[in-house]
């Protein structure tokens, strides 16, 4: 039995195989997902021809330990900015070999939100070796766990239509 979502392995087999065709390989930068993108990724058989690393950043001093985010950054538009899922986006691809990097950064709740950044806020960052980074905002309705997994979805149909 999976631990995760059918539908997350479904997606995430779609991006495999995707990739695998391409030769490119994903990194993930994950906040209130907690390496759920990267989970569901690593549950498919190969997924190590694909995959390069994924980084879980769920504090602040750690988006800016690993991925380079400027402290300032996130001092000024915050944690969960389309700002900050930019930065941990191109951080990703400058620490790790792959081609594409998507990050994740939100409010998943049930606590935390407010009347501008309502729980269920989350923004998402794809970057692609040699492109400008792009940015993308998204408020899931549900619980904790339907957000994180409407999150997951959402990024991995990222990396499905941005496959090179």
């Amino acid at each position: 039995m999976s631990l995760l979502d059918m539908r997350l392995v479904n997606a995430a087999e779609q991006v495999v195989t995707l990739y695998r065709q391409n030769g490119n390989m994903v990194a993930t930068a994950e906040s209130c997902t907690g390496g759920l993108v990267a989970a569901a990724l690593t549950s498919v058989s190969g997924s190590s021809a694909v995959i390069e690393r994924g980084f879980v950043t769920y504090s602040n001093q750690a988006k800016t330990q690993m991925l380079g985010v400027a402290e300032e950054l996130i001092d000024s538009h915050g944690a969960v900015s389309a700002p900050v899922a930019q930065a941990m986006a191109e951080g990703a691809l400058i620490h790790s070999a792959a081609q594409v990097a998507v990050s994740i950064t939100g409010i998943a709740g049930p606590g935390g939100g407010s009347a501008d950044k309502p729980v269920g806020l989350v923004f998402f960052g794809l970057a692609r070796q040699g492109l400008s980074a792009k940015t993308f905002r998204q408020v899931f309705p549900g619980d904790r766990d339907q957000v994180r997994t409407a999150a997951c979805l959402y990024a991995l149909d990222l990396l499905k239509t941005s496959a090179l």
